[in-house]
């Protein structure tokens, strides 16, 4: 019977897997808090032309490193405010 319970706690166990973006810093006036803008290429699906779209995330940086221009890479973490989810990922 130990075994079994041995057994159901490692299958209980998950890989988390986190959405993982790389973009440039466009703003970090706030406190701890820099906003990213992550560039992507979407094809349309009837024209097949390409068009660029470009999405802003707020993301959490602790260490306030990061200034304007810079590359950052980050990925998704719990809420820590309303509007971030995402946290900078140190090299």
């Amino acid at each position: 019977m130990n075994n079994n319970k041995t057994q159901t706690n490692k299958e209980n166990t998950k890989d988390i897997i986190r959405k993982r973006f790389e973009g440039e810093v466009v703003s970090n006036k706030s406190d701890k808090t820099i906003v990213v803008k992550v560039d992507r290429v979407r094809i349309h699906p009837k024209y097949q032309k390409r068009y660029a779209m470009s999405t802003k995330y707020q993301v959490h940086d602790e260490k306030g490193v990061y200034n304007e221009g810079d590359k950052v890479s980050f990925v998704e973490c719990r809420p820590i405010s309303k509007n971030k989810r995402w946290r900078v990922l140190y090299n």
